[in-house]
């Protein structure tokens, strides 16, 4: 895939996946400092990996459990299209990668025709064109360094159906690299623009379960009523 040509080895940097992404994970695995893998509440988790300690959370994607500058690499798998507020995601990645540090996104293709078909792993969530993802990520104070594309033959569910693939994806890649079925995009973490507030639409909330709404707090006396007229008047 060409995430390949991205990120050929990191070694000793701290990478966090997002979504699904162990596959990839599993690559860069052996050279990085410490993988994590997150997986977004709303997908549920898999343990990972499978031989060692699980590095395995479940997460809410736009509150992480990181510190800030804490990650020199963030590789998102099936999780921008998912994502509740694609915004305020790509705000907490800005948030935990440290200077300079890179994000790389893998999305469905608008123009694909992965992303029309439900069967495909990219068949569901919401597609992006590169103008959007680039708007995205400009708004979230990310450069933009390069843009690629994969999977520019057509979905296909049987075995002896994918044997001409690789040839129709060296063909396409030239051809119609518009019609890709994914988008690969890598951004850098910028420091010289200060990062814009906004109010979020929703936050989720832990609230304590101290007492039933309407229970009577002891301890507290109730103020007794007044009688008479205004002004002292009797």
């Amino acid at each position: 895939m060409a995430l390949a040509g991205l990120w050929s080895h990191v070694p000793g940097e701290r990478l966090v996946g997002l979504g699904y992404s162990l596959p990839y994970l599993d690559r860069f695995g052996a050279d990085t400092e410490r993988t994590f893998a997150f997986m977004p509440a709303g997908q549920g988790a898999i343990a990972w990996p499978s031989a060692e300690k699980s590095t395995t959370a479940l997460v809410f994607d736009e509150e992480l459990p990181l510190p800030d500058s804490s990650i020199d690499r963030v590789l998102m798998v099936h999780a921008l299209e998912y994502a509740e507020n694609a915004q305020e995601t790509l705000k907490e990645m800005w948030r935990v990668l440290a200077p300079n540090g890179r994000l790389v996104i893998v999305v469905p293709n608008r123009r694909g025709v992965w992303a029309r078909f439900e069967h495909t792993p990219f068949g569901s969530g919401r597609p992006y064109s590169r103008t959007q993802l680039a708007t995205l990520l400009r708004e979230a104070n990310f450069t933009v360094s390069t843009v690629s594309n994969a999977l520019h033959f057509p979905p296909a569910s049987r075995r002896w159906m994918m044997r001409p693939c690789l040839a129709l994806e060296s063909m396409g890649r030239r051809l119609w690299p518009l019609f890709a079925g994914v988008l690969i995009i890598e951004a850098q973490k910028r420091l010289y623009q200060g990062l814009p507030v906004s109010q979020r639409s929703s936050r989720r909330v832990f609230v304590p379960v101290l007492a039933p709404r309407g229970t009577p707090v002891s301890g507290l006396r109730k103020a007794p009523a007044r009688t008479g007229k205004p002004g002292g008047q009797k």
